[in-house]
Formats: structure tokens, C-alpha cells, sequence
């Protein structure tokens, strides 16, 4: 069996596969989410990560982007995820995580991604709940 710690977080970089990695390490969000009365009676924070391979474009062997529009944005990635846990009440984790890896394939650069959720108030004694998927492009 492969087993991996709690925390464990893929490196999607590789100098020789072309990619970079973009990451959001536990991006606070306040969301209507869950299954529970009271979850549907108040937000509670949830935390997401964002890891994305991303293709590096290649100008010219060597080139260093230097415009904003020459790479994926992390700022533009919090942007999205927040749009789209704020944007209605969802009863499942696993269905926003499916819906912003979704969202976040649609730019053609994003070759792979992972997206984890976290409830850090869900059940007492744990620091945090959650789920955690994978996409990988092709």
C-alpha cells in the first residue's frame, strides 16, 4: 500500500518535463458548506490548496518570464477558488473540489492539479477534515 503522510504534497516541477509548480497553501475561505442544519445555517471557514503543473513557456531556451501574462497567476487562482466557494451553499467537499479543479483545467498551461479541502472546525480533536483530489490533463 502507498502510504503517504497527512501532509504530503506533490512536486509537479520538473526542469526536464518543462513544468512549473503553482501552489495556494491553505487559502482561508468563508463558505456555505456542508450537510448538517447548522452548516447550512451559517459559513464556517474552510481552508483550500492549490498545487498546478504548469507547461513553462518556452520564448526562447532559457527565457525568464517577466509579465504577469507569461505565467499562471497565483493571485488570479485565489481569485477563482473563492469566486467559486462563496458563489452558493454546496453540500459536498468533494463536489467544490471537483468544480475548481474543473475550472482551473480550463486554462490549457495547467497540465495537472490537486486540490485539497479542509473544515478545520468540523469534528473536535482534529485539527482539520477534508478531501483531496487529483486531475491529471490527457
Amino acid at each position: 500500500m502507498n502510504q503517504q503522510t497527512p501532509n504530503h504534497r506533490p512536486d509537479f516541477a520538473s526542469a526536464t518535463r518543462g513544468l512549473r509548480q503553482v501552489f495556494v497553501n491553505r487559502l482561508a475561505v468563508q463558505a456555505s458548506i456542508g450537510i448538517h442544519p447548522h452548516e447550512r445555517e451559517a459559513e464556517q471557514t474552510i481552508w483550500l490548496t492549490i498545487d498546478a503543473g504548469v507547461i513553462e513557456d518556452a520564448h526562447d531556451a532559457g527565457d525568464t518570464p517577466e509579465n504577469i501574462g507569461d505565467v499562471v497567476c497565483y493571485e488570479n487562482i485565489c481569485k477563482t477558488v473563492t469566486a467559486l466557494a462563496q458563489h452558493e451553499h454546496i453540500d459536498l467537499v468533494e463536489t467544490l473540489a471537483e468544480r475548481i479543479a474543473d475550472r482551473l483545467m480550463q486554462d490549457m498551461r495547467i497540465t495537472q492539479i490537486r486540490v485539497q479541502i479542509e473544515k478545520p472546525e468540523a469534528i473536535a480533536g482534529a485539527t482539520s477534515v477534508g478531501i483531496a483530489i487529483s486531475r491529471l490533463r490527457g
